[in-house]
């Protein structure tokens, strides 16, 4: 048996590193284009209630979705459906406007977790601003919204990214 050559053993490790370099790679913008359809889901969202698209609006969650937003005084309960009607019910020249910023997302396998900065304007006026939490799952291979929360606040607010 003949010995192997140092070259051949480098050779054959390198292989194996860009092998796995690849592998990675390939994983790597898997995931990244999980992140940025999950994103997207909740950017049109906010373009639909902008356009007061409702269709579009409710298209975006699951049925039975929940939201909820977190007050001084405890958490607030609503139903998507009377959200979308609010929205609807707004005077028609009344732009509603719900800038955010700083996603971060998570995904692991059909289930992604999108927290963004958020300033809401009603017409010119800022109203209040937080941080949105949305919980979404992935079906038929579509994102869909499960649960949104939020925090709101009127002071302590960054200031806002201009409209979209």
């Amino acid at each position: 048996m003949r010995p192997v050559s140092r070259v051949a053993v480098q050779f054959v490790s390198l292989l194996a590193s860009l092998a796995a370099l690849a592998g990675v790679s390939t994983e790597s913008a898997a995931q990244s284009a999980d992140h940025d359809a999950a994103y997207a889901v909740v950017k049109s969202l906010f373009e639909s209630m902008r356009a007061r698209d409702t269709s579009a609006m409710r298209a975006a969650f699951v049925p039975n979705a929940s939201m909820q937003s977190l007050t001084p005084t405890g958490v607030t309960f609503v139903p998507v459906d009377d959200w979308i009607r609010s929205v609807a019910g707004a005077p028609a020249s009344l732009v509603l406007d719900e800038r955010v910023a700083n996603p971060v997302v998570h995904v692991d396998g059909d289930l992604a977790n999108i927290w963004v900065e958020y300033w809401f304007f009603a017409g010119e006026r800022l109203s209040h601003c937080g941080v949105d939490a949305f919980l979404l799952a992935r079906r038929d291979g579509a994102w869909k919204i499960f649960s949104v929360v939020d925090t709101r606040r009127r002071d302590g607010c960054a200031p806002a990214p201009g409209p979209a």
